[in-house]
């Protein structure tokens, strides 16, 4: 199952496994970890193809902690903007 981690294949069906899970599932939970495992498996048809399972597993963290932190900036509200609610989807 470790030797699974250095596949290239893997990542990018996990990649498109996660995305499939972000549009199911409310908010953005599983977008930083499928643009992560997207990156990750795109590096590993290249540079990271040798790198041991715990190397990449930590670059896939990285980068999916990264991915989640700019998109956290790029969809937030301005500062100090609230939102409202003026009315409940049931009325």
């Amino acid at each position: 199952m470790l030797a699974l981690v250095n596949v290239w294949w893997v990542w990018l069906a996990a990649a498109l496994l996660l995305g499939i899970a972000e549009v199911l599932v409310p908010g953005f939970v599983f977008l930083g970890f499928a643009i992560g495992a997207a990156l990750v498996g795109l590096a590993m048809l290249g540079p990271l193809s040798w790198l041991s399972p715990a190397a990449v597993l930590l670059i896939f963290a990285v980068l999916s902690l990264v991915a989640w932190l700019v998109l956290r900036r790029m969809f937030a509200l301005p500062r100090g903007q609230v939102k409202h609610f003026d009315s409940d989807i049931n009325e």
